[in-house]
């Protein structure tokens, strides 16, 4: 009897310890759902908190997951993206000329490219200027080097079209002229055409005051747009 009862305190405790164990499964439970929609939240967040999210996979790993590839090759994109506007942006900073007449914006949507009329084409004509296609090779260069979808934007001022001209609307010259610079990339720079798409906006998304001449200029563009790897939902 004594060696039997001796036994009881030893049983016991292995029995509470074996009823502790869901303790520690649920608190490992509680740890990898607390990562998945931390990795959930991160698909949604900005590139401005990538910086977070590149870490969360080491985290991950940390609590004995695997390393979230996609996240990773994401971030690595939008790094890419961010050191190519810069790059852009360098090259036409360091020619006076360009610098006056170009613009180049870094968004969480977007790398947009903006040419100034006077770069590109003559007052009311479609034709590349002789000079523009040095400009467009500069811009198709970079272009070339990422994967992401390119939309060109022709726009106007509200200027009416002169009476007698073969163009019937400032719509319509945007759109010729958005057409002409695609054609450019596509005939004469290779870029692949199933990246690309272009649109004519017209007098209708001006971005300065249209009752100046300044502003009329301004109004005379063409940009080009590189949609970010946010926003592609397309893998390359």
């Amino acid at each position: 009897m004594t060696g039997l009862g001796g036994s009881e305190p030893d049983d016991l405790e292995s029995q509470l310890n074996k009823g502790a164990l869901w303790a520690v499964t649920y608190g490992d439970l509680m740890s990898y759902l607390m990562l998945f929609f931390l990795l959930m939240f991160s698909f949604s967040i900005s590139d401005q908190g990538m910086a977070f999210v590149a870490g969360l996979s080491e985290v991950q790993q940390s609590f004995g997951g695997e390393e979230n590839k996609e996240l990773k090759d994401r971030h690595s994109k939008l790094v890419k993206e961010e050191e190519l506007a810069k790059e852009i942006q360098d090259k036409f900073s360091a020619n006076s000329d360009l610098e006056k007449f170009t613009k180049v914006e870094l968004t969480e949507e977007k790398i947009k490219i903006t040419l100034r009329e006077s770069i590109v084409f003559d007052i009311g004509d479609v034709d590349l200027k002789p000079g523009a296609k040095a400009v467009l090779h500069e811009v198709a260069g970079f272009v070339r080097t990422m994967p992401n979808r390119v939309v060109i934007e022709g726009h106007s001022d509200n200027i009416p079209i002169p009476k007698g001209s073969k163009y019937v609307s400032n719509w319509v010259v945007s759109m010729a002229r958005a057409y002409r610079v695609l054609k450019y990339f596509i005939d004469e720079e290779d870029l692949p055409p199933e990246r690309m798409a272009c649109v004519g906006y017209g007098e209708y998304m001006p971005t300065a005051d249209n009752s100046t001449v300044e502003g009329r200029a301004q109004n005379r563009r063409i940009e080009i747009t590189l949609v970010r790897s946010s926003q592609n939902g397309t893998k390359k």
